[in-house]
């Protein structure tokens, strides 16, 4: 039997490993409009670097559990703006945000209300390409006042909406959205209504609003029910996105959609437009998007500070390979 000391440094040399679903994907560029990476790691970056994710937006969440104070607000639209953005730059993605009080978090009324308070120091910044994610969640009458108002600061602001239909009752609660959007006099094409499915698509396609699609395991939808879709309703205003969080949750969900379209026999220029461009054009309207800013790979230095603050850790390197056993 051998044993560890028996080991030579040929035994030791990392091994590697290529998901098979890339070769089919090789060469294509991702945008993912909503992913709260907050919530992931690096090792998570750099998998979706790897997978051709160029972009990606980070819609305002809540955490779990409840924020007891408006600093906690200020400190993650902070982070959203700043420290995350940076560390998304460290692995060669363009990292943007929507900026919101989202709809679990708006039934605290005085919380909410000093929420609102803080949104305007916020919603221009760099990097902030709309409002969101906002709307229902039980659909309770302060849900209902609190995206009123937010849908009012985007319709002054000139941004677009980014809407979070509810789990329950997704069927009315998305059509509420969507008539509340349009009394404020917001154009169906400054709004994206997110987390769509087969009962939500038609109407939302039919009445010109953007319609996203949230990949997430064992909920929202799968890919194969998405590979569908766009063979029923084709492309446009069509867009993928992961919503990869603190729960079970894959930030690959667009590019592994991508793969599987490829693998159905959709056109790549339909793969094209659900998984990458369609993003691009909902959100560009915010004035906030160059694409030209998405070729940053190369010129990656992860010795880079933020505030004093680096993704290493002294002498660290910048790569580390996630396909071996062995850490060196």
């Amino acid at each position: 039997m051998c044993g560890i000391h028996d080991l030579t440094e040929k035994d030791l040399q990392p091994l590697t490993y290529t998901p098979a679903y890339l070769d089919k994907i090789k060469g294509m560029r991702f945008f993912d409009p909503h992913v709260h990476m907050t919530a992931r790691t690096t090792d998570d970056y750099q998998a979706m670097a790897d997978a051709g994710v160029v972009a990606i937006i980070e819609p305002a969440f809540w955490l779990g559990q409840p924020r007891t104070s408006v600093d906690t607000f200020r400190d993650y639209f902070s982070s959203l703006v700043g420290w995350e953005r940076f560390r998304a730059s460290q692995f060669g993605i363009k990292h943007y945000c929507t900026i919101g009080l989202n709809s679990k978090e708006a039934n605290n009324e005085k919380l909410a209300e000093a929420v609102m308070e803080i949104l305007p120091l916020f919603i221009y910044k760099e990097g902030v390409v709309g409002i969101g994610e906002i709307g229902f969640d039980d659909q309770t009458p302060l849900e209902e006042k609190y995206y009123r108002a937010q849908l009012e600061l985007a319709r002054e602001a000139g941004l677009p909406v980014q809407i979070h239909t509810p789990h329950r009752d997704k069927k009315k609660g998305t059509q509420r959205s969507m008539d509340i959007a349009l009394e404020h006099g917001l154009e169906p094409h400054m709004i994206i209504v997110d987390h769509n499915n087969e009962e939500t698509v038609k109407e939302v396609l039919d009445r010109g609003f953007w319609a996203a699609f949230t990949i997430y395991p064992f909920t929202k939808m799968g890919n194969e029910r998405m590979v569908a879709v766009v063979k029923q309703y084709g492309s446009e205003r069509i867009m993928v996105n992961s919503a990869a969080d603190w729960g079970i949750s894959d930030p690959l969900a667009v590019p592994k959609t991508a793969a599987l379209m490829h693998e159905s026999g959709i056109d790549l220029n339909d793969i094209h437009s659900v998984t990458y461009t369609n993003a691009v054009k909902a959100f560009a309207q915010s004035g906030q998007i160059n694409e030209a800013d998405f070729n940053i790979v190369g010129n990656i230095d992860q010795s880079e500070k933020f505030n004093g603050s680096t993704v290493l850790r002294g002498g660290q390197q910048p790569r580390i390979d996630k396909s071996t056993t062995i850490i060196r």
